[in-house]
């Protein structure tokens, strides 16, 4: 088995569970040996894939659950010394590295400067943006958007529980200003704020080369009266959770 590395996914419902589970049997063909760590709200579904670590995770976000694939990163971490954080949407179509250059930061195969990002794709949201980077004391010119789809992060105990902190804050700040999508923005200013490099290594690219994304987000599955009662019970419990906790913190928050 390979200790050095694993795949993180999040898989909440059951489309999602089913793709990972193709995902996992890719991995087995392309990368035997190789671990994905799955957070899921039904672990049970991945009971016999012999590559997969699952564990239950609930949804926390407050309308889409984007961010919360830093709880399965967190929890990856503590297994392995590089997690690579791959959308439960993605087909891998060829042979993958044996081995990775351990070096501790964050690696990105779409780096850009964050500004200019939002300006070209939600320029709306530049101003929130700002706003949190002032309150995190860090100059929004010189943070980078991280494509969020696939990125990697290596153990460096004290900054990448920095980041894994600083990126709950911004995304329940973000998401409490109605900004729910988007995350890349979001891992770069945790990022920033805990200094970690970042940085584009060849074995990612080669990673990235290796991958086909199904962009599944946009195909949406017809929803009962009940699913969608028990989908705006959940929604309200989740932002007046948030809501609570933000008070504890009112200035960061709110004003």
């Amino acid at each position: 088995m390979n200790h050095s590395f694993c795949f993180s996914i999040l898989a909440l419902g059951s489309k999602y569970q089913f793709l990972a589970k193709n995902f996992a049997e890719d991995l087995e063909k392309y990368s035997q040996g190789t671990t994905v760590v799955i957070g899921t709200d039904n672990p049970d579904v991945f009971k016999d894939c012999s590559n997969v670590f699952a564990f239950k995770l609930k949804k926390r976000g407050i309308l889409h659950c984007y961010h919360d694939k830093r709880f399965v990163i967190e929890k990856a971490l503590t297994k392995f010394k590089v997690v690579i954080q791959m959308d439960a949407d993605t087909r891998i179509i060829a042979s993958l590295p044996k081995s990775i250059n351990h070096s501790t930061g964050l690696a990105a195969v779409h780096i850009e400067n964050l500004v200019d990002h939002v300006q070209k794709y939600n320029p709306e949201r530049l101003s929130y943006l700002c706003k949190l980077a002032d309150k995190l004391e860090i100059d929004i010119d010189t943070v980078s958007y991280v494509g969020e789809s696939l990125f990697a992060l290596s153990t460096d105990r004290d900054k990448t529980s920095e980041f894994i902190e600083q990126w709950n804050l911004i995304a329940r700040y973000l998401q409490l200003h109605g900004i729910h999508s988007g995350e890349g923005n979001g891992i770069g200013l945790a990022a920033a704020k805990a200094g970690l490099e970042i940085i584009k290594p060849s074995w990612l690219k080669s990673i990235a080369k290796a991958k086909h994304h199904l962009n599944a987000s946009q195909s949406k599955p017809r929803k009962t009266l009940w699913d969608d009662f028990s989908s705006n019970l959940n929604y309200y419990y989740r932002l007046n959770k948030a809501r609570i906790i933000a008070l504890k913190d009112f200035d960061f928050y709110y004003k």
